[in-house]
């Protein structure tokens, strides 16, 4: 009787939708007909859909198992509000007190409740098991189903309990979805969920509207960022980086920048993270920086960029999260940000897990490494990857494909590569392979004793960069595979072999190069930046004019690398100037003003437009390291004392030390020069100090000869630059 119902009609009373998107109703009918169901369906597609409209046409309660808090709370608000019946949904999880657990279990048992929503951790414990078992279920719906495999980008070991659990509770037809799964995941999703026969529906991961670039993260990556906001201004944008620190940061910097920018980590008051939240979804806020603890589940259509200052630990996660743009069909730009020092960091934090988590991880960190590097088309390559083929030559919505590379015949390179993998006997990983190719004698290569073939070093005309290339390119075009179970082996397709016997052309384009990208040179040294001479000469000559008027010298007032940038970016007031290298709020409140007005009058005079829209503000660094350093000086503890505690060297406490009087705040070490040294002593490095016209290290000590050490030098120094400078 299931079969006939008129979903159309369904969808209308209870969504107020005419029509279901893709398969939806196929699987819809599935499940209700009591068959197993396996949905693949990108984000945006509709997957929830699949199993909130069948539980409120099937008799019971169905339960929906999630793994995330946030997103059960947004379903069950949306589901109330879909229906009159407050009672229609809920969710049980760690969040919820006693009582409120109880009025859950008065609803399922009064038949109110059509759909439940519960953690995988909850649904582990006796209680819930006991109570369930009393209930009557339609179905169980395992959502973001890619947590059951090892192989997927969000691995929860509960998640392997889930069969077991409902066995224990009692047998109903069961729907998995996911938005990301590879072949494999796909495969440990049906095999751990005991649903082999399931029926499975699987969409299309093409998102035609989605913009993919990938750019090179430099020094300037904040400059980058802020200037492609401004570029779009007003438009809903999410920023992924990856530690709760850095998102701390972005979003300060944001702020200070004119930016409507908010943070978002699990680490915050959930207060503050919910009310963040909403404050997005209700477009109070344009911007929000960040963990991928953010997103999962919001269904905000109208997301115009997504950012990734770091770049993610597989495409899983790259997919799930640029998935987030764009969902109502309209522009969706994903940035990424990429250089191959942020791989190495993330494969350095792998260390110290089980081995086999750490061979995984770092299989799928090269598979992100490979998606960067690339210069073939982006949708080609993420579509591949989730075993889909895509037939365009040109997708023309992404950068590969705007800014086409040159192709080179690489057909003789393909030949030498199946050979050599051949030759290894189908056994070894793509690096491995690439060793032999280049003649590289390594431990491994020698302990297997392939220097021996004949293939060894067959390759040699060509560098790494390129053999990489032609790897990647014969995988996309069917000719190699990898087996993923093995860790990424290379294996040789009947394709493959039909080439090496008879080859046909095949055009490759080179990968990208991300490391020839020069870093920006930091705000220092007269010749890495442009330095407006005119102006530096008369700053200087400011300095000395005041140096007399104080009786301290120059360098006391500001240093040269602080007077260099004055001199490129034209700070016209104290909270520009703040800005500058080496000045803090003390300097540019004492001395600023003479030196702004210097400015605005040079730039006014010589009609200089100033770099205004390049100046990044910075936000001052309120390190808790530098505050505790001054908190601890003001208690008068031992300064090695103080080295000791926090972990430090003496040297390198006293970088920190002088940076704090150099950028303008006042520290009195009076009480722990008395125990070190004689007052004589330190009296002939102060008067130094007084009478030279630098404070450099080296002439200091060359200067005032064997009797001082570099370290009473150093501390008599800070003394000095904090009582006259400060």
């Amino acid at each position: 009787m299931m079969e006939h119902i008129d979903l159309v009609a369904e969808l209308k009373k209870h969504f107020g939708f005419d029509t279901f998107k893709g398969n939806q109703e196929a699987i819809i009918r599935n499940l209700l007909a009591g068959n197993d169901t396996f949905v693949l369906m990108p984000t945006g597609g509709g997957k929830s859909l699949c199993y909130q409209l069948p539980s409120l046409i099937m008799e019971g309660t169905a339960i929906v198992i999630s793994p995330l808090i946030a997103l059960m709370k947004n379903q069950v608000d949306a589901m109330r509000n879909f229906s009159e019946e407050d009672g229609i949904a809920h969710f049980i999880n760690s969040s919820l007190n006693k009582s409120a657990i109880d009025q859950v279990k008065r609803d399922i048992l009064s038949g109110r409740t059509k759909l439940l929503y519960v953690a995988p951790e909850s649904l582990t414990k006796e209680e819930y098991i006991d109570f369930l078992r009393e209930v009557k279920i339609s179905f169980y719906a395992v959502d973001e189903a890619h947590c059951i495999s090892e192989w997927g980008h969000d691995f929860r070991p509960e998640y392997r309990r889930i069969r077991p659990i409902i066995n224990e509770i009692g047998q109903a037809p069961l729907i998995a979805l996911t938005a990301t799964a590879t072949p494999k995941v796909q495969h440990d999703i049906q095999k751990n969920l005991d649903m082999n026969n399931a029926k499975v529906f699987k969409s299309s991961f093409n998102r035609p509207n989605l913009y993919y670039e990938v750019r090179p993260k430099t020094a300037s990556i904040d400059k980058d960022v802020i200037k492609f906001i401004k570029n779009n201004p007003g438009k809903s944008g999410i920023i992924y980086c990856l530690s709760r620190k850095k998102v701390e940061e972005l979003a300060e910097i944001l702020q200070a920048n004119g930016i409507n920018a908010r943070p978002y980590h699990a680490g915050m008051d959930s207060v503050t993270r919910s009310q963040n939240q909403d404050d997005f979804l209700m477009e109070k806020v344009d911007v929000i920086v960040a963990t991928i603890a953010f997103g999962m589940g919001i269904d905000k259509p109208d997301v115009r960029f997504v950012i990734h200052y770091d770049i993610p630990k597989s495409l899983e996660g790259y997919y799930q999260e640029t998935g987030r743009a764009g969902r109502d069909g309209g522009e969706g730009m994903c940035i990424t940000f990429y250089t191959y020092k942020d791989i190495q960091k993330l494969e350095k934090f792998m260390q110290g897990k089980p081995v086999a988590e750490q061979e995984i991880g770092k299989q799928l960190l090269l598979e992100t490494a490979a998606y960067a590097e690339s210069s073939v088309c982006r949708r080609k390559s993420l579509l591949h990857y989730f075993g889909e083929e895509y037939t365009e030559d040109n997708c023309g919505n992404c950068d590969n494909c705007l800014n086409p590379k040159k192709q080179v015949e690489a057909k003789d390179s393909l030949c030498a590569a199946i050979e050599v993998i051949l030759a290894v006997k189908e056994n070894f990983k793509q690096d491995y392979v690439i060793d032999i190719l280049l003649g590289r004698e390594t431990n491994e290569v020698l302990a297997h004793h392939h220097e021996e073939l004949d293939c060894f070093g067959s390759g040699m005309g060509d560098d790494e960069k390129f053999w990489n290339a032609v790897i990647r390119q014969a995988l996309i075009a069917g000719y190699l595979y990898k087996e993923v179970e093995n860790y990424g082996i290379l294996k040789v397709t009947k394709e493959g072999e039909k080439f090496l016997k008879k080859p046909v052309s095949f055009k490759i384009t080179e990968d990208n190069d991300f490391e020839a990208v020069e870093e920006e040179a930091p705000l220092r040294g007269g010749g890495s930046c442009a330095v407006d001479p005119t102006l530096y000469a008369m700053l200087k000559d400011l300095r000395k004019k005041l140096s007399k008027q104080l009786n301290v010298p120059p360098y006391v007032i500001f240093q040269d690398p602080s007077l260099e940038a004055m001199a490129t970016i034209y700070p016209i007031n104290q909270e520009e100037l703040q800005n500058i290298p080496g000045v803090g709020a003390g300097k540019a409140k004492r001395y600023g003003s003479e030196f702004c007005k210097l400015i605005q009058r040079h730039c006014e005079e010589n009609e200089i437009e100033r770099p205004e829209d390049l100046r990044i503000r910075t936000v001052a660094n309120k390190s808790k390291l530098k505050v505790s350093i001054i908190q601890a000086i003001d208690r008068q503890v031992a300064l090695d004392d103080i080295a000791n505690s926090k972990g430090m060297d003496f040297p390198e406490l006293l970088d920190e030390v002088e940076a704090i009087v150099y950028s303008g705040t006042k520290l009195n070490i009076d009480y722990f020069l008395r125990e070190i040294m004689d007052e004589d002593h330190m009296q002939d490095i102060y008067d130094y100090f007084r009478e030279s016209v630098t404070d450099d290290l080296d002439t200091a000590v060359e200067e005032l000869g064997e009797d001082f050490t570099e370290e009473e030098i150093r501390l008599v120094r800070i003394k000095f630059i904090s009582e006259m400078a400060n």
